[in-house]
């Protein structure tokens, strides 16, 4: 199994390693979220804050070159075939029909392939400088096993103004993170802070981006990164919550493969955020949505959210129950 977001920072605190695994894990978060993620006050939404278009979001999506066959052409097919000019794909090697796809989107890190920390923290330094660089007004990254609906995204992004400091996800722990931060000539210090885990995807303002930049600009997020020996996305919060001390807005709209996707209902998917799949203890997770195709022809469930979310996809069968 991939070494994923949320499963490192499970096995860096230990929580992990007691035999339990991800039943005690899904127990656990299923308590946290009820106390760390209570209904709004009132279901009406709340005044968009700041008048934003798809077009001021920068979706980075983090894969490898083995999985742009298994895993990126379905994101191609569906919620990327609608948001070409808002997407960046961030990988580690050529690929021609890619190119060919997206253009001077696929771009190739020339990071390891390794799943390791430093690989990890080497493609989320290039996502950064690209941002930077895109001058967009929110960087929002997600794992090539996530569905975005932009629409919902630019709905949600609109409620904060992008100048200021705001970091916006889901944390996969129901605790700080614990992680010891190394001052150099031996020294050390004990720090912890909450971090948005990468398997749901989580944004970040272009106002808290560039007070980001001593840290995480150019070769100082690998240099950081190392400092605590975290991998990427403990890295970015660690920059946001400890060393700037700006805290994280959680959200349960952004979902990872680490919770229990079956307690998405079908009625509010288009509310969410971010979507994903994966495996737990050998059973499959995915959205419960019987829609426009069966589990065998659709296994990750995303074309079925998409012909939900988007009808008129031409290769959505019509008039589809759902």
């Amino acid at each position: 199994s991939r070494w994923e977001p949320g499963t490192r920072s499970l096995l860096q605190d230990g929580s992990a390693r007691d035999g339990k695994g991800f039943s005690a894990y899904f127990t656990k978060l299923s308590r946290g979220r009820r106390e760390v993620e209570k209904p709004p006050r009132s279901s009406a939404d709340p005044p968009a804050a700041e008048d934003i278009s798809a077009d001021d979001i920068f979706v980075a999506v983090k894969t490898t070159k083995k999985f742009h066959q298994s895993r990126l052409n379905l994101l191609l097919d569906t919620w990327i075939s609608r948001n070409m000019h808002q997407t960046y794909v961030f990988t580690d090697g050529e690929d021609e029909e890619l190119k060919r796809k997206i253009g001077s989107h696929a771009i190739n890190t020339n990071c390891s392939a390794a799943h390791s920390r430093q690989a990890l923290s080497c493609k989320m330094a290039v996502e950064y400088d690209k941002f930077i660089e895109s001058g967009k007004k929110w960087f929002c990254h997600v794992d090539d096993d996530n569905y975005v609906n932009v629409r919902t995204l630019v709905k949600h992004l609109s409620q904060y103004p992008h100048t200021q400091d705001m970091y916006i996800g889901k944390p996969s722990l129901d605790r700080p993170i614990e992680a010891t931060e190394r001052l150099g000539d031996n020294k050390m210090k004990p720090v912890n802070f909450w971090f948005a885990t990468g398997g749901a995807g989580f944004c970040v303002s272009r106002g808290l981006a560039l007070k980001m930049s001593p840290w995480a600009s150019g070769g100082h997020f690998m240099n950081t990164a190392e400092k605590i020996r975290l991998p990427d996305d403990c890295t970015v919060g660690y920059i946001i919550e400890s060393v700037l001390g700006v805290p994280l807005t959680r959200s349960s709209l952004f979902h990872s493969h680490l919770e229990n996707l079956q307690q998405v209902s079908r009625s509010e998917i288009h509310k969410q955020i971010t979507l994903s799949y994966g495996m737990f203890e050998n059973k499959s997770n995915i959205i419960n949505l019987k829609g426009a195709f069966p589990v065998e022809e659709d296994p990750s469930r995303f074309r079925s959210v998409h012909c939900l979310l988007y009808p008129d996809t031409p290769w959505c069968p019509p008039g589809v129950a759902f």
